[in-house]
């Protein structure tokens, strides 16, 4: 016989506040992911259907665990389940559906680290920048946390660090999305970005996107970046039901300040 979960009063708080933002900071191992799975069960149980349900996190095996213990929680009274995903395979479904709109095919490609890297030495070449000191790694170490800030290429500019190479990395940056487009591609960090950009661009499909959704929820997050941050509070913005669980601890851009 399994043995019933109890939660204690901390907990039970998270579970019974189903309205309006919500924000819990916990420690490790105080059973953060398990709040999250009885507060979407409580939501479906109050009458939420469940595929009215988005909560994200940041990876696969964090997903997965959610996905288990929700289906566990849920049994099989319910045809639907809530959308459980990180953020980028989420990001992903929205892209596939709304790329089109930036001038992407929606058949487009996601490139690993040996495509960007191949990308970034042809547009360095071109620049000849290649015959400097910037390795296409640099390079491609640099636009990332452009893009993670949400920083596009036409901003780049404004957004210089002290590096002297700064500049030959901002000219290149635009290059390289223009060479990513006519390739009919993007890379892994441009699935947060042009997601971003299709929200602030075209006001009608975040409309669209946000009313999938009654409640959002957000494991683990801490870890959540500047551009991640605006994709959410977007979507949450018509409702306000977002409940977002973290520590604030384990934050892997405390570093960043």
């Amino acid at each position: 016989m399994e043995r019933k979960i109890q939660l204690n009063s901390g907990q039970q708080q998270v579970v019974q506040t189903l309205s309006g933002p919500l924000l819990v900071l916990a420690g490790a191992g105080t059973g953060k992911t398990r709040v999250v799975t009885f507060r979407v069960a409580k939501l479906i149980e109050t009458g939420i259907s469940p595929e009215r349900i988005l909560a994200v996190t940041f990876t696969n095996k964090a997903a997965r665990e959610m996905k288990e213990r929700v289906g566990k929680k849920l049994g099989n009274r319910y045809e639907t389940r809530p959308v459980i995903s990180t953020f980028h395979s989420y990001c992903v479904r929205i892209l596939r559906r709304r790329i089109g709109l930036l001038g992407f095919p929606n058949l487009f490609s996601i490139y690993n680290t040996g495509d960007q890297e191949a990308a970034a030495r042809q547009v360095l070449r071109d620049i000849k920048a290649s015959k400097g000191n910037i390795k296409p790694s640099d390079f491609l170490r640099r636009i990332s946390r452009w893009k993670s800030a949400g920083v596009r290429a036409e901003d780049a500019l404004n957004h210089l660090e002290d590096d002297a190479s700064d500049y030959v990395m901002a000219i290149a940056y635009r290059r390289y999305q223009e060479l990513l487009k006519t390739l009919g591609a993007i890379d892994f960090d441009d699935i947060l970005l042009l997601t971003e950009e299709i929200f602030h661009r075209f006001p009608e499909t975040l409309r669209a996107e946000s009313n999938l959704f009654d409640h959002l929820l957000v494991d683990e997050y801490q870890d959540t970046n500047l551009c991640q941050y605006r994709i959410i509070k977007a979507l949450a913005l018509p409702h306000r039901n977002i409940c977002v669980v973290g520590d604030d601890d384990q934050s892997i851009y405390s570093w960043r300040g």
